[in-house]
């Protein structure tokens, strides 16, 4: 029989079990993208400050996922308030980061983590959610797409290199 996938909101004692599961993200994106993002690591504290305000900030939360004792994926997720001129004035649910460990996808525990995010930002009084993914992240995508999110904006970019005559 499987062991049940709990939900819970991740505390700052939680720091490095999301240090250790963001090694997951960490691997995708240095693997597709070396020149951008560094490599996956087993001194994983090395990411305790990106992953601080996330535990720590009343403006935002993580969610982690356990089956049994092991924990298994997390999502972490921003409220903010759009003030340009130039916007309609709202409170945007901004989704960070969303790691599943390989043994436990298929389950469920992407689309879970995903409402668990959904639910707080409407809580704190969001009227619209949002995420950034890379393009090379299919699986991710999907989810995504099963989630009901849709493309809204393209991101591009390029590396820059400094000329033989500069």
């Amino acid at each position: 029989m499987t062991e049940p996938i709990r939900y819970r909101r991740a505390t700052i004692d939680d720091t490095l079990t999301i240090c250790e599961l963001g090694q997951i993200l960490n691997a995708i994106h240095h693997h597709e993208h070396p020149d951008i993002f560094a490599d996956a690591t087993t001194a994983f504290d090395r990411d305790k400050p990106h992953w601080l305000p996330s535990l720590q900030e009343a403006d935002r939360a993580t969610f982690l996922a356990e089956c049994g004792s092991t924990p298994v994926g997390f999502i972490t997720i921003q409220v903010v308030t759009l003030t340009s001129p130039l916007l309609q004035p709202m409170v945007v649910g901004r989704i960070g980061s969303v790691a599943v460990s390989e043994h436990v996808r298929g389950r469920g525990v992407g689309g879970t983590l995903m409402t668990l995010a959904e639910q707080w930002a409407l809580k704190q009084g969001a009227t619209d959610i949002r995420l950034g993914v890379w393009a090379f992240n299919d699986r991710a995508i999907d989810l995504y797409r099963e989630l009901g999110y849709a493309i809204r904006a393209f991101e591009m970019g390029k590396p820059l290199q400094l000329s033989q005559a500069d």
